[in-house]
């Protein structure tokens, strides 16, 4: 069988190595625009504030290709599918014949179509990342265009490394997709503190050779501006062809498309109406694809998303339905602006269907257990917040009390029982559980709780982690 992998982003390296640790016999061949080897995206953030150089993200050897026998083509776009003959056809005339297609193809920067704005560098990619730090050497002030994740982390990055920002967004407060009003307004007051002016509610109309000008006519001074407006998944390959396209690329359960032949995963695939942005549901997808492409049996059936952001001296949770209020939701809420801190739980016939942890908590490690299984709730909501005012409350990230079936690692989807079998299989460190189950590879956030079992089942032994 001829398998042909269209991006080798985050989402098409992993199906790849998927496949060929279920079976070494596959012809695979994977086809990538970029230049270079993939890397973990969900890390530009830290290479731009300098705690992470750009060679820490790749997540792939150079010598992993030839060593698995995998051609892997950089640098080379594919311009056209033929269905008809199964054959991917990319920009600089090479023709690869397929039996099995994956589109992985992934989203691209949204460029807002103003005057100017070819003076501005998107946020997207590893070669914008380098760009943008070259640019930072020789600016005075930045502006960073967008107020979601992205554009968060990159405000906080720059300014961790001495540059003033300003930072602009549309929507009245930050991060409004998975914020409430007064989560967003505790984000920006925390940033502020931090050093990034925040400016909500304002329209960016030109970028000019000495900042932005917005819709009012003020201008907002800057010699660097910064794009993180959003993105688009990248489905033109697949429209072209015929294949259902909605927002994303239309996929079943199976992840196939309309054309049982081709498949599609990551952030330009469509599952069930919902197109997901983030890394671990587009690692689930290629976990399902590859299981289906080798020949076995499994299904995707969505994904509850955990958003993290990874920001220095920012600590932010969000998940699920963080918008319901109390007309349709038992809401749980603490607020002390002061210290930069909010708690909110949404809880819908005895479950938690969101919650906000804005600010330093040692509740993420229960709440996000209990949201992705879906359990009833204790009746102590307060201890839910606060773990350490309640006896009663399950402390998940105590490895003592946490259960084998919790997950530890979101992006990867790796329990603690994962990780204690490969502790008694030999793993001693964190290097050695992150090499058999990639836990601690993709956003990083759980890292401190991997020591945390690793080092508690060395004690429980009477060795040195």
């Amino acid at each position: 069988m001829r398998l042909v992998v269209v991006g080798n982003g985050m989402a098409g390296s992993r199906l790849v190595s998927e496949v060929r640790a279920r079976d070494p016999h596959v012809a695979v061949t994977v086809l990538g625009a970029e230049t270079c080897r993939p890397y973990n995206r969900v890390l530009l953030s830290n290479v731009l504030a300098g705690t992470t150089r750009p060679d820490q993200v790749r997540l792939v050897d150079p010598s992993w290709y030839a060593a698995h026998r995998v051609e892997a083509v950089f640098g080379s776009a594919v311009t056209c599918l033929d269905r008809d003959a199964r054959m991917v056809v990319t920009e600089d005339g090479r023709r690869v014949p397929y039996d099995v297609l994956v589109l992985a193809t992934g989203s691209e920067a949204v460029v807002p179509p103003i005057p100017g704005v070819e003076r501005a560098i998107p946020f997207r990619t590893l070669d914008d990342c380098e760009r943008i730090l070259a640019a930072a050497g020789r600016s005075r002030r930045a502006v960073v265009v967008g107020g979601g994740l992205l554009g968060i982390e990159a405000a906080r990055g720059l300014a961790g490394r001495g540059l003033p920002v300003t930072l602009l967004h549309l929507a009245g407060h930050l991060m409004e997709r998975q914020l409430d009003v007064e989560a967003g307004q505790v984000l920006g007051e925390t940033l502020a503190g931090l050093g990034v002016d925040i400016r909500t509610g304002v329209t960016a109309r030109e970028v000019r050779a000495d900042g932005v000008a917005l819709a009012d006519g003020e201008l907002v001074e800057g010699d660097l501006v910064i794009l993180a407006c959003g993105v688009r998944p990248l489905t033109g390959l697949a429209a072209d062809a015929g294949l259902e396209v909605r927002r994303g690329v239309v996929v079943d359960d199976e992840m196939r498309t309309d054309d049982p032949s081709i498949f599609a995963i990551g952030e330009c695939a469509e599952h069930d109406g919902t197109v997901y942005g983030l890394v671990a549901p587009a690692w689930e997808q290629a976990t399902v694809a590859a299981d289906v492409i080798t020949g076995g049996k499994a299904l995707y059936r969505g994904s509850r998303l955990v958003t993290r952001l990874k920001a220095k001296s920012v600590e932010l949770a969000a998940m699920g339905e963080t918008q319901l209020t109390e007309e349709h939701a038992e809401v749980v809420r603490f607020s002390h602006r002061a210290r930069g801190t909010y708690r909110k739980l949404v809880i819908r016939d005895g479950r938690l269907v969101g919650a906000i942890l804005l600010g330093e908590s040692d509740a993420v490690g229960t709440l996000t257990q209990l949201f992705d299984r879906g359990g009833t709730l204790p009746g102590d909501r307060a201890g839910l917040l606060f773990p350490g005012l309640s006896s009663a409350a399950h402390v998940a990230d105590s490895p003592t009390l946490m259960p084998d079936a919790a997950r530890v690692c979101q992006c990867n989807n790796v329990t603690k029982g994962q990780i204690r079998a490969c502790w008694e299989a030999g793993a001693r460190d964190v290097a050695g559980i992150a090499a058999a189950t990639r836990a601690t590879t993709g956003c990083g956030t759980c890292r401190d709780a991997v020591e945390g079992i690793v080092g508690w089942l060395c004690e429980q032994e009477g060795v040195s982690a």
